[in-house]
């Protein structure tokens, strides 16, 4: 018998919460990165005070331990067995997954059309987009967000299927300009496929081993905004980049170097003595409605060099390292609690 999203046996009336289970399909560095104790602890809080809470206001209460105990009835994370049926496990509420290859999405999609109630994040047909640098930028350009406090595109690129020798004639052709960042055509996960390369002369693009597509290099004042979307919430951090380019520094350093990755904390700029101009953050009406297209994403975005309100999404990242965001355990784990309390609604509605 349910009352009020409680369950009770019938006959000593011992109740049992209704917990939120998210089955997990990760791989071992994104799991450790995203399963950290403390996301752990605060998720399996359940909110026996009316589900009225936010997570963020029980954290700021600086619960002890014991309370803590008391109220871990809330979030299951269970982990799911690739090498078993989908369907044999469970049930789940949630899959939270970031498996690559055909074989897995072709799972988890089976799963979906079998198990509507199950909510996946995200379907494979809606990142598959998203492992190809050719075509996860075209959400923003759909967007068309050319006059929407401020503007938002991406740089000029080009893809380069094979052939490197012919690659200086085809960046000349497409009318690119130096200098170009030069990244790998497929997102598969691995660290060869985050290898980044900044190409200052024409002479040493034929050096480069497609597949990879070749971006216009935008100044930018060498900070980059990290956007996390989780939900309805943004989070915005900056990170320090490459410095701005000009014609004469280009004519003194010919070749290919590597670009540095921004990605990890320590590249943070966020308590850097910064330019006002610089530092400024995108309005948040133009990230709100950036948000309602790229939800569970990470999109690194800049602001062209010596302008306000003219912005480049340059990269676009499903389940990024959320474990590198401030806040990120109280973040997510409100944004799962927003299923919970549609599964307490559910089941009151049912009773």
């Amino acid at each position: 018998m349910r009352i009020k999203g409680k369950n009770f046996d019938g006959e000593g009336g011992e109740e049992e919460e209704q917990k939120l289970v998210v089955g997990y399909a990760l791989t071992l560095k994104k799991k450790k990165s995203f399963l950290q104790p403390e996301f752990e602890r605060l998720a399996c809080i359940a909110f026996d005070f009316g589900y009225g809470y936010s997570v963020s206001i029980l954290f700021n209460l600086h619960l002890n331990s014991l309370l803590f105990d008391v109220l871990k009835k809330g979030i299951l994370f269970v982990a799911i067995d690739v090498n078993l049926p989908l369907s044999d496990q469970g049930p789940f509420d949630i899959i939270l997954h970031k498996l690559l290859g055909k074989e897995w999405s072709d799972i988890v999609e089976d799963y979906r059309q079998t198990h509507p109630e199950v909510t996946v994040i995200d379907p494979p047909y809606a990142i598959q987009h998203l492992h190809n640098r050719q075509s996860m930028l075209q959400d923003v350009v759909d967007l068309n967000l050319s006059d929407f406090h401020g503007r938002v595109g991406v740089p000029k690129q080009m893809v380069i299927m094979k052939d490197p020798l012919s690659i200086p004639d085809e960046v000349a052709k497409a009318g690119l300009k130096l200098p170009l960042v030069a990244k790998p055509l497929v997102v598969d996960g691995s660290a060869k496929s985050h290898e980044l390369f900044l190409a200052c002369d024409w002479s040493s693009l034929s050096e480069l081993e497609p597949p990879l597509v070749l971006q216009e290099f935008v100044n930018h004042d060498g900070i980059l905004f990290k956007i996390y979307i989780v939900g309805d919430a943004i989070k915005v951090v900056r990170r320090f980049s490459l410095a701005n380019v000009n014609k004469c520094q280009l004519a003194k350093v010919p070749g290919i170097f590597p670009f540095p990755r921004v990605s990890s904390a320590a590249a943070s700029a966020d308590d850097a003595d910064l330019d006002p101009r610089v530092a400024e953050l995108p309005p948040r009406p133009l990230l709100e409605r950036l948000s309602k297209e790229l939800r569970h994403r990470l999109a690194n975005m800049i602001r062209e060099h010596g302008t306000r309100d003219i912005f480049y999404v340059i990269d676009i990242n499903y389940f990024p390292g959320y474990g590198k965001m401030p806040d990120y355990e109280v973040i997510f784990t409100d944004f799962l609690l927003t299923f919970k309390k549609k599964k307490y609604r559910a089941i009151s509605c049912e009773d």
